[in-house]
Parts: structure tokens; sequence; C-alpha cells
């Protein structure tokens, strides 16, 4: 049997579901590759469908099936004989259809394809795929698909712009709908439309953040709700560059950005109180997959990227996911360039229907150069020049990478499951960069500029175990998970400087040869600390749409100074979160919640007594509504956010030298976010966020009080659309647009100097078509297409004061084949 399935949604209604399953008369033998209009099949784990309750024993599994249907109103197709003598395994609990189906099949031999965005073809999991148009013995008429594709979070083909579960809020498969947690994804669809190659790219699609150039562009600078972190996750596992030059994140084997507005330490530790990026890697999947893309873009940047996935043995037992990048440009900012090479291979054993284990590796190498920005503040203002220049010389630093981590999990039955991790991260650094100081950037100025090197190493240890449950106690249903977590962190480096020679800022003649030899240019550094973390969450359903989501955790911090011998005393604090929804219609919910942080360490700061001063800590509430329209497709949130950060470090009064610290600061960060996310009508999708940010010193007694923070502006918004064609004439055709505004942001200083607000435009063209098994898609994407002159933020200190300046504007082209 033949399904042939289009690409255009039809109109609502005209996909009807059954009441009953369809026992189709067939022959084992059927066409699956022409059955599942996504090409990968569905993973244990889908989030893409709202969770139902299952109420299903261990049976015959034609009368499972019957009963999955009676549930979620699904067509299932398959052959009568494929369910003689087969028994089901039971489901009970909470689902999605899909993670249900996987339970009931879970152990049968009997495997399923998606046929639409509501059903499914059952098929042996050995068996062989016929070729398109053929099965195994005789054929029968096509038959017209006219639904959706019903795309896996997984799929490698999945266009939805919107998400409806992530993992990272709660560490537990819950639908966003059923969270008190502000959460926004960015799914591969929205990477690959706009060509993302910077994971800070991509957050311009989120309310509430921006970025800006951190360690000479070498790292990962976010801002989220106002805050400054130099701290990211990977699968939860906590990357810390400590805004030094360790690589921004390679983007090759990402599947989707995860990001938590607001405090996550009960899950996830120390932290800055605005919230986190958790980054999703890809993983391997059951149906083979393959794609080649290669990149072309102004300023010489060339990029090519593979994926590659599949099963090893013939029962899928073992599957594998081969991800890999090389990259190499130049900048529009003289004596900058960059070549990278990154390679990300992974291993995953299904052990068993219930137990499963995977094995990954990333192994990335960076030639990148240190761009300070520096532009000179003279006489109340930055100097004439053009954005092109640099007034430093090439500083050639090197990174490399290795990343080894090991996961298993066990499902012990349909209620209880446990999951452990173990990840090493192994990084190696060569900095140079290069600096003046103030008097030394002034026009006819014969003071030399300083020229850094900084061999360094970090290595980080983690591991975390979690259980998680589902019980109920009559009249409540309880989502339990009781976890624990372990971080070693060692870090280690040698400063050395040497002098360059001076430079005339109005008619720069380059010299990178120094003119002294490197000495020690201040005390080599030899720290550790270890990080323990437990935790327990509680998630509750009670009757009428009501969730109520509580927990704590305990952290305890450790540090030392291994070159001093020297050990700080421990930091420790209880963190706790509560939040409540009513889930007042399938389409609405309205949420609250109140969550503490613990916060950066204050253990190096120096104080009158001699003694450390306590950590940071903050409070956040936080009241809003989520819409989710369209089965998921369209999804929106609207929140109102208030949070409080103190122990921020100042300055002692009573020390006339200026190097003696209290920790009497405090910051408040407020403001409204809205953003709307997904599909608005067939073939059309839309981002558009807004956020409005006062955030301010509170408290403070060095002359910042009411002052707002560096690089934070007032008011952020974007806007990006799509559109599909879904004329006939026209398949395969995609165009798309988008700006991004954003008001100017202080430097942070008692002077309170603004950059001034500006708005970018983006635009997007892109074709697909088949080339027999393989589909091609070339794209052209133009950033700053008005070739917009910005500066995203300031730092003055007079003539050695420095800008983030903008990119001019830039196009990006590809070539992509997949199969």
């Amino acid at each position: 049997m033949t399904y042939t399935d289009t690409t255009a949604r039809p109109a609502p209604g005209a996909w009807h579901k059954l009441t009953a399953a369809i026992a189709l008369t067939l022959p084992a033998a059927i066409a699956p590759q022409a059955l599942y209009a996504g090409g990968v099949e569905s993973h244990p784990s889908a989030l893409g469908v709202k969770a139902v309750d299952f109420n299903i024993g261990a049976k015959p599994l034609a009368g499972a099936i019957n009963d999955f249907i009676a549930v979620t109103g699904w067509q299932v197709g398959f052959a009568s004989a494929l369910t003689q003598g087969v028994r089901s395994t039971s489901v009970v609990g909470r689902y999605t259809p899909r993670q249900a189906l996987e339970k009931l099949l879970a152990g049968t031999g009997v495997s399923y394809r998606l046929g639409g965005s509501d059903s499914v073809i059952l098929e042996r999991e050995t068996e062989p795929s016929a070729p398109a148009g053929q099965s195994g013995a005789a054929t029968l008429p096509a038959v017209q698909v006219n639904a959706d594709a019903g795309y896996d979070v997984h799929d490698p083909y999945n266009k939805d712009y919107a998400a409806t579960a992530a993992y990272a809020a709660t560490k537990t498969d819950t639908p966003l709908m059923e969270t008190p947690v502000n959460i926004q994804v960015v799914p591969k669809a929205v990477l690959d439309d706009q060509q993302t190659i910077q994971m800070t790219a991509a957050l311009k699609n989120v309310a509430g953040a921006s970025v800006s150039s951190g360690s000479g562009g070498l790292s990962d600078d976010i801002f989220l709700r106002g805050f400054r972190t130099s701290t990211y996750f990977r699968n939860g596992f906590r990357i810390d560059s400590q805004f030094s030059s360790i690589g921004t994140r390679q983007m090759a084997n990402v599947e989707r950005l995860e990001v938590i507005k607001g405090p996550a330490s009960i899950l996830y530790g120390r932290m800055e109180p605005g919230g986190m990026v958790n980054v999703v890697t890809k993983q391997p999947l059951a149906k083979p997959y393959y794609a080649l893309q290669q990149q072309f873009g102004s300023f010489d940047l060339y990029r090519t990227t593979l994926d590659a996935t599949g099963p090893l043995m013939k029962d899928k037992s073992l599957l594998y996911r081969f991800n890999g990048s090389f990259e190499s440009g130049g900048s529009f900012r003289e004596l900058v360039d960059n070549e990278r090479t990154f390679l990300a291979p992974v291993l995953t054993w299904n052990i068993g229907p219930r137990t499963q284990a995977t094995l990954e590796l990333e192994y990335r190498h960076d030639n990148l150069n240190y761009d300070t920005g520096a532009w000179p503040y003279i006489n109340g203002q930055f100097i004439p020049m053009p954005r092109s220049r640099n007034l430093m010389e090439r500083t050639p630093s090197g990174v490399e990478e290795k990343l080894i981590g090991f996961n298993w999990s066990h499902q012990f039955n349909d209620d209880w499951a446990i999951k452990q991790r173990f990840v090493a991260d192994l990084l190696d650094t060569e900095q140079r960069w290069t600096s003046a100081a103030s008097s030394a950037l002034n026009h006819g100025n014969t003071l030399p500029r300083s020229l850094y090197y900084i061999p360094g190493r970090n290595a980080t240890y983690f591991t975390t175990l979690d259980l998680t449950g589902h019980f109920d106690n009559g009249i409540f249903r309880h989502t339990l998970l009781v976890g624990g977590d372990y971080y070693r962190t060692d870090h280690s480096g040698h400063p050395y400087v040497a002098s360059l020679a001076p430079i005339d800022i109005y008619n720069p003649v380059h010299n990178p040869t120094p003119i002294t030899p490197f000495t020690t240019a201040w005390s080599p550094s030899d720290n550790s600390a270890d990080y323990f973390g437990l935790y327990a969450q509680d998630q509750i359903k009670l009757p009428y749409g009501l969730h109520v989501m509580g927990g704590l955790r305990y952290q305890y911090v450790k540090q030392w100074d291994n070159l001093a011998k020297t050990e700080q005393p421990a930091d420790d604090a209880v963190t706790p979160r509560v939040g409540v929804l009513w889930q007042a219609r399938d389409w609405l919910s309205l949420y609250g919640n109140y969550v503490e942080n613990f916060g950066g360490s204050n253990q190096w700061a120096r104080t009158r007594s001699g003694k450390p001063l306590p950590p940071e800590s903050a409070q956040q509430w936080e009241l809003g509504s989520k819409f989710e329209f369209f089965g998921g497709k369209l999804s929106a949130t609207l929140a109102y956010y208030d949070i409080t950060k103190q122990n921020v470090v100042t300055r002692d009064p009573t020390d006339s030298t200026g190097n003696l610290s209290i920790a009497a600061g405090e910051v408040r960060s407020r403001g409204p976010e809205v953003e709307v996310r997904g599909e608005v009508l067939p073939g059309w999708n839309l981002i558009a966020t807004y956020a409005n940010f006062n955030t301010r010193v509170s408290k403070d007694n060095s002359g910042l009080l009411g002052n707002r923070l560096y690089a934070v502006p007032r008011n952020l918004g974007s806007l990006w659309s799509t559109y599909d064609f879904q004329r006939a004439d026209l398949n395969g055709l995609k165009v798309g647009g988008g700006i991004n505004l954003r008001d100017g942001a202080t430097d942070g200083s008692r002077n309170g100097y603004e950059t001034a607000g500006y708005a970018t435009v983006d635009l997007l063209a892109a074709y697909s078509w088949k080339a027999g098994p393989s589909k091609l898609t070339a794209q052209l994407n133009v950033n700053n297409l008005l070739d917009k002159t910005y500066f995203s933020d300031a730092y003055l200190c007079g003539a050695c004061s420095s800008r983030t300046i903008g990119t001019p504007r830039a196009f990006l082209g590809s070539i992509r084949v997949e199969f």
C-alpha cells in the first residue's frame, strides 16, 4: 500500500479521526519510506503533542491499540497478522500520544511510523524498507493523505517554529502549558532559516535576551533580564567562560536552544538570576539521515558541515550520530580572522526496552584573533575613525577542547525511572591580546602598548543523578524529582606581558614585533572549586486544571588556591522555588512563581576584617499567561517579572585606598515581556518579541545609585517572519525577513554615557527541490540589509575606551543536500 503525502496543510476539519482501529488486510511488507513524510522515526521522548492520561493494562496488542485510539482519537493502521499472538505492555500515567505508543509497543517487536499529524502505521521492527511505491506483494491504490507531517521534535526535517514542551525547566517531560515558569525554545527550523553560526545570534528570537562581544568576541556574552552571565549549559552541563577567550559555542550539533527566564538555581546551582540558556545537542536516530551543507559569505567566510545518523545494527539496538564542521573566515575588522574545526560523534545503545546508554564526544580546535574594539574617547567624544580600524595588533589565540560524556537511564516500571550523566570537559587555551593605558592612545603619544600572552587550562568534571516518579494519592497526581549533582572545576593560567611600539590613532602603522621581552605580568593562578547540590521537586496536578510546583535545593561550594595553599570558607544556601498554574482552557494558562537564587561568589574580594563576603543572592516574583493555538503550532507568552539581587560588591567607604570592599550593593530588574512564535497560517511562520527593562542599581555607596546597568537597553524587540509557498507551481520556495530594534545602552559609569538606539533588517530567500532520493536547498540570507552603523554598547576609560561594533551588511549563502 502506498501513501502519497502532501506538504500543504488542509483547512481545519479536513483530516477526520477514526474512533476504532483500522485493521488493514495488508501483507506484512509495506512501503515505510512512503508512509512517513518526515523521513525519520519517532523518538521515545517526543515532546511535540499535548500529554493526556492513559490507563491501559497489559493485554493482546489489538485490544490495547483500540484502547489507545479511544483515548487519543488517532488513526492506527496495521496488518491484522501483525498483532496475532502479540501482547502489549501496560501504559498507566500521563504521556503524549507518541510516548504512550512507544511504551505500548515496547518489547513487542512492532514499531510505528507517522502517517500524519494524528495517524500512524504499525510494522515489524526488523522489516526492511521497500522502495517507494512498492510492497512485498500486492500494491493497493494510492491514498491521498491531506494532513500535516506531524513532525517529531527530533525530526531533521521538522519545520515547527513553536515547541510544546522543554526538558530544562523541570527536568521532566512537562508540557509548557502546564509549567509555571517562562521558558522559550529556539528550534532547529529557526536556526536553519537564519543560518545561525553563533549561539548568541539565535537569542535575538527571545524576549529579554541580549548579547555583547565578550573577550574580544571570543566568548558567548549573554544578558538575560538585564543580568550579564558568562555561563551557558549543554544538555544541563554548566560551561563557564569566566569572560575569558575560550571561543564561542559551535552550532553544528545543536538541535535547539531552551531559554529559562529567571533564577534556575534549584536544578542547576550557582548562576546569575536572569536565567539560563541550555543547548540541546543532536542525538542518534533510528532512521538513516545524511546532510552536507556548504556555506559561503561576506568577509571570506567558508563553512562546511556534515550530519550523519542511523542504526549500526539491524535490530536498531546501536545507533550513531556524527556532526562535524570546518569554518574559516575573515572580518570587517582589520587583523581579525578565524579558523575552527569541530567533531562530535555520539553512540546510543538501546540495551533493552527500558534501558539506554549513550557515549558522546566533542572535539574543538579554534585558531582565533582577539579584537578589543578599542576606540579612544577624547575631549568628551569618541574620535572619528572607520569601523574597520583596529588600533591593536593581530593576536592569534588557540583553543583546544575535548569533551567526553556518558549517560544512562533505566525505567523500573511505567512510573519510576532513573538517569545519570557524567561529563568531563578539558580546555586548553593560549590567549593573546593587546591593550594600552589611557594615555597610550592619545594623538602623538610615545608610550608603548602591551601584548599579553596567557597559556591556561580549564578542566570541569560533572555528574548528576535524577530519580523521577509518578504517583497518585487519590485526588492529586504527583510527578516527583529527587536528585543531586557534583561539579569539580580546576583553572590555571600564567600571564606574560611584553611591550609593543606606540601607534598613531589617526594614522596607524602596525608593528606586531615586541620591543621588550616577555615577563610575568602578574601572579600565576591555580584555583579549584567543588560544587555539591541536592534537590527535590514535586509537580502536583489538581482538579479543575490547577498545577502546583514546589522544590528546594541545598548548594555547598568550596574553593581554594592551590599555589597559596589557602582554602576559602564554604558558601552554602538553601533556595526554594514555588509556582502555581491554572490551565483555564486547553489554549490558556495563567501562572505565577516565586524563586530564590544562589549567585556568584564574593570569596576573593578583600575586606577590612579579612573575612570573605557572603555570596550574591536574589529573589524573583513573576506573573504571566501562556497561549497555545492550532494544536501547539502557535504559542504566545505575556509575563511581568521583578528580580532583586543582593550582596553586590561595592567599595568600602571607610577605606581611603579604594582596595577594600563590602557587600552593600543591590540591583533590581523588572518589566514586561511579550513573545509570539509559530505558524499563523499554513506556510506562514512568525516570531515577535518585546521586552522592557527597568534594570537599575537600587543600593550603592559608589555614586552609582539609580544608574542603569552596563550594556542593558531600555527596550528591545524583534520580528521575524517566513513564508513557504503552498501553490504547486511555487512549491519549495521560501521567503522571509525580520527587523531587530534596540534602545541605547549605558556604560554603567557615573557619567551615564549612552549609545544610540538602532534597527537592523534581515532577509531570507530559499528554494528546495527533489533530486532522486535527495533534497537540495539553496539559500541566501542578508543581515543588516541597510548597512546600518551601530554600536550595541560602550565602555569608557578615556583614551583606552572601547565599543562593541555592529557588523556591516553581510551576505551568507548555502547549498545543502539531505537524504
